[in-house]
């Protein structure tokens, strides 16, 4: 397990974490289409806090993506790194989960974030956030459609929906409802960074062969929470 300081200069304020937004999110690449599913390593983050005593525990779980079993994992542990403020989430998670990523054995291919992309009020999302500072191919795959809405997704798995924002002269696509599991609520599924939205559901939907969520963030979740108990076990 690493232990993470926050970062010198990290932003302390919500104007400050504005900024640092606008200036990272002119570097999303969407323009690739990303890892093909199905291959390679793919890789699940997760957090968890404990906001009494300041902790916050990231992990990291690379899997085989054609087999989907664990194929390297990491946790990290450090001190809540910024304020609980809607739309600024990355800022308290960011620091650890870089830790967790970078303590890895091996490359981590695609990394599927519990969270939001593009799917995000200010286009920059954990996902987003994540890719950007690291250059790797990212997806946010969220439990709710935050601020958006859809369409309810046909019944069968796989059938999706836009999921869209409202501009002011239109509607603009952020991400996709997703059916997982037949007549199960679907997940919201947004590009991050260095793929495409096509390829991200195709991801999602080859990490999801039994439960509505992505064996990425089932195994990222169980091992976080495992990682904060641990960690805060007095």
């Amino acid at each position: 397990m690493t232990t993470v300081r926050i970062p010198a200069g990290w932003p302390a304020t919500e104007e400050e974490a504005r900024a640092a937004q606008d200036e990272l999110r002119a570097r999303v690449v969407l323009g690739e289409p990303g890892p093909p599913s199905g291959g390679g390593h793919v890789t699940g983050v997760d957090v968890a806090y404990d906001d009494e005593r300041d902790v916050v525990a990231a992990a990291a779980v690379v899997l085989d993506a054609a087999t989907l079993r664990v194929v390297a994992e990491a946790t990290a542990i450090g001190r809540i790194s910024f304020p609980y403020v809607p739309g600024l989430l990355a800022f308290r998670e960011i620091p650890t989960v870089l830790a967790a990523l970078d303590a890895l054995p091996c490359p981590p291919g695609l990394v599927v974030c519990d969270g939001y992309g593009l799917a995000h009020p200010r286009r920059f999302g954990l996902a987003s956030h994540l890719g950007v500072l690291t250059d790797l191919p990212t997806i946010g795959v969220a439990k709710n459609p935050f601020t958006f809405h859809h369409e309810d997704p046909a019944a069968p798995r796989g059938s999706t929906s836009p999921l869209l924002a409202d501009t002011g002269t239109g509607t603009e696509e952020v991400g996709r409802a997703l059916r997982t599991r037949e007549s199960v609520k679907p997940v919201f599924v947004s590009v991050g960074h260095r793929t495409n939205l096509d390829n991200a559901c195709a991801h999602v939907l080859s990490l999801t062969p039994s439960y509505r969520l992505p064996e990425t963030t089932r195994r990222a979740d169980a091992l976080c929470r495992r990682a904060l108990r641990e960690a805060t076990d007095v």
